[in-house]
């Protein structure tokens, strides 16, 4: 069934426009017609060019927002991909209790449609609807949208189809898409503190080294007298930046490529993220996050039915680590060859030993889902306590780094003025 877009009046003379379903114009115009709306123009929706042309401008216009207002056009990405997540798992609530409640499928979906207020997303479940409709299984009709639907909740819903307890997988997966939004948030609001008092600082210390340090020390060169190391240091940045500002705009893109490329690598890839797990603090913080992510959607696919090797596939890519990615490809393959899951993940030293117990204890007992479960609430904990206490610190710890780059700044200008004072004296 083609879907098509329209634009129309409702009986108060106001426009409306949207996106429905219809066999035909006719039968469009005669639907819209009983939800009180008179058609005044429709065509049918390409989705696909549609979604490209529609990512093109608003690409473009993030852009220029950016460039006049980098600010705001950060918080507007940041809440338009929170709250793309965010309805995902709504919609996914929803249409397991409609399914649950006896509504069939198409009508569901039908539902979901109507709801839904984000072109994008309205226009994607539309089309997934339409395949429905054809006979495509939902399973199928999602993957075509692996930016919407990942491979993980693409496998969910085959594994509910096939056992016939859609509605069953529907709420454990709602339930974990919400647990994931939870933890992301978690990690967003413990990054945007330091991230923000960076720039704020980078850009102060700036003002002062280009505006205000060359005339204060402009007084020193008359002097002929030897300036302390740190104040010598003081002037050599401050003459670069306020001579050679302009190479900032090239030296820092070239850094920021350079890192991607070489993060882009396996070999960087690799060593960026050993470098993570190393770090003391944020180490140990991005273990348990991993840790916590690996058991909850590795308990959630196993419980809804997905076979314990391909969920170990889906669950290697979430994972964020190449060395924790790859200690999972080694335990599938050890898996293949007889071991149990315990086994390689303690003999691989990255998981910790009450991980690798609990674990093993649920593969003799037959509840391997249930312990997983109890992982990632304890690790959920864990990471909790872990993000209050690094919140805590940061705070202290960036007021100290700005001040003493300040008190650099100061100490550099006054300790040449005290000493031709004494000088003079």
């Amino acid at each position: 069934m083609p879907v098509f877009s329209f634009k129309g009046f409702d009986t108060q003379g106001k426009k409306k426009s949207g996106l429905k379903d219809a066999d035909n114009l006719r039968a469009l115009r005669a639907a819209l017609k009983r939800e009180g709306i008179f058609l005044a123009e429709a065509k049918e929706a390409a989705m696909r060019a549609r979604e490209a042309g529609a990512a093109a401008v608003d690409g473009a216009a993030t852009a220029l927002t950016f460039l006049y207002n980098p600010a705001a056009a950060l918080r507007n990405w940041q809440n338009r991909a929170v709250g793309d997540r965010i309805q995902v798992a709504v919609l996914t609530r929803q249409l397991g209790t409609l399914l649950k409640a006896g509504v069939p499928l198409a009508e569901s979906l039908g539902a979901l449609v109507d709801q839904v207020e984000r072109p994008g997303l309205k226009r994607v479940l539309a089309e997934v609807k339409t395949q429905v409709n054809e006979g495509s299984s939902l399973g199928d009709a999602m993957q075509k949208y692996p930016r919407v639907f990942p491979d993980l909740y693409v496998n969910m819903i085959r594994a509910g189809e096939a056992s016939g307890t859609l509605e069953v997988v529907l709420a454990r997966l709602a339930e974990f898409l919400d647990a994931q939004n939870r933890l992301r948030g978690k990690v967003v609001s413990a990054l945007f503190y330091p991230i923000v008092m960076t720039v704020i600082g980078a850009g102060i210390m700036s003002v002062l080294m280009i505006s205000v340090v060359p005339k204060v020390t402009a007084i020193f060169e008359d002097t002929g007298r030897a300036l302390p190391w740190n104040t010598q240091i003081l002037i050599g940045v401050s003459g670069f930046l306020a001579n050679y500002w302009w190479t900032m705009f090239f030296i820092i893109p070239a850094f920021i490529y350079a890192f991607v490329r070489y993060k882009a690598t396996p070999r960087g890839r690799d060593q960026l993220d050993r470098l993570v797990l190393w770090l003391p603090v944020v180490g140990s913080l991005a273990r348990m996050i991993a840790i916590a992510r690996f058991s909850k959607t590795l308990a959630t696919m196993l419980s809804s039915g997905v076979p314990l090797l391909r969920a170990l596939d889906i669950v290697k890519a979430i994972l964020g680590n190449t060395v924790l990615s790859r200690v999972i490809e080694d335990a599938k393959e050890s898996i293949k060859e007889g071991e149990s899951i315990a086994t390689p993940l303690k003999r691989s030293g990255q998981f910790p030993p009450v991980v690798t117990h609990m674990i093993a204890v649920g593969e003799r007992s037959g509840q391997l889902e249930q312990m997983l479960e109890n992982v990632a609430q304890a690790y959920d904990v864990e990471v909790d306590l872990k993000m209050g206490r690094l919140t805590s610190l940061l705070e202290p710890v960036m007021i100290l780094i700005m001040g003493g780059s300040v008190a650099f700044v100061v100490f550099s200008i006054l300790m040449p003025i005290m000493e031709m004072n004494e000088f003079v004296s």
